[in-house]
C-alpha cells in the first residue's frame, strides 16, 4: 500500500513540475507575435534590438525606440528626424536579451561595429518559416503568395523571394552574434 501511494505522489508531482515548467515557458521565451515585421527571423523570444547602424535600440515588448538625445536615453514610438533615412527593413538589428542594453552602449557600440552597413539579414515579413504566418498572413487570411490581385500589396513584392534555411528553431543566425551574451 505505501508503494501504491509513493508511486501517485510521485506521479503527481512529475506532472505538476512539467505543467509549472510548461506555464513559465510559454509565458517567458516566446513573444514572436509582438516582433516588428522588420525583426530578424530566428528568434522565438526578444527583448530588444540593438541597430548598430543608427546605434540605438528597440524595444519589442514596449514597441519603442530607445535613443541617445539631450545626454539622455529617451524611449519613443519613432525615430527621430535625423534617422529619416534608416530602413530597419535592411539593416541589421541584434537581438539582446537583457535588462536596459543603453546602459552598457559602448559595449553593444564597439562588439557589433563590424555590423554597420551590412543587408544581408532576413526579416520576419520575408520569411516563409511556419513559425511567422501570422506575420505574412494579410488581414483577409492570405498568405504573401496567395493574394488574388496584386493592388493589396501597394508594390511591395516581397512575396516572391524565397528565403530557405529559416528552420533554425530560435537559435537565430549571425554566427552566435545577437543572443544576449555579453562575455
Amino acid at each position: 500500500m505505501k508503494k501504491l501511494i509513493f508511486a501517485a505522489a510521485l506521479l503527481v508531482s512529475c506532472t505538476a513540475i512539467q505543467v509549472a515548467h510548461a506555464q513559465i515557458g510559454v509565458r517567458l521565451n516566446l513573444n514572436i507575435g509582438s516582433q516588428p515585421d522588420w525583426g530578424p527571423v530566428g528568434y522565438d523570444h526578444a527583448d530588444y534590438y540593438y541597430m548598430p547602424d543608427v546605434d540605438a535600440y528597440y524595444d519589442v515588448p514596449a514597441h519603442q525606440y530607445v535613443y541617445y538625445e539631450n545626454n539622455v536615453w529617451v524611449h519613443r514610438s519613432s525615430l527621430p528626424a535625423r534617422y529619416g533615412n534608416y530602413n530597419p527593413y535592411n539593416s541589421y538589428k541584434v537581438v539582446i536579451n537583457r535588462p536596459n542594453p543603453w546602459l552598457r552602449n559602448s559595449y553593444y557600440r564597439q562588439t557589433y561595429a563590424n555590423y554597420r552597413g551590412r543587408r544581408d539579414q532576413v526579416v520576419i515579413r520575408d520569411s516563409r518559416d511556419a513559425k511567422y504566418r501570422n506575420h505574412w498572413k494579410d488581414n483577409n487570411g492570405y498568405g504573401r503568395d496567395d493574394r488574388r490581385d496584386d493592388h493589396h500589396d501597394n508594390g511591395n513584392h516581397y512575396g516572391d523571394r524565397n528565403h530557405g534555411g529559416d528552420h533554425d528553431n530560435g537559435r537565430g543566425h549571425g554566427n552566435g552574434h545577437g543572443h544576449g551574451r555579453d562575455n
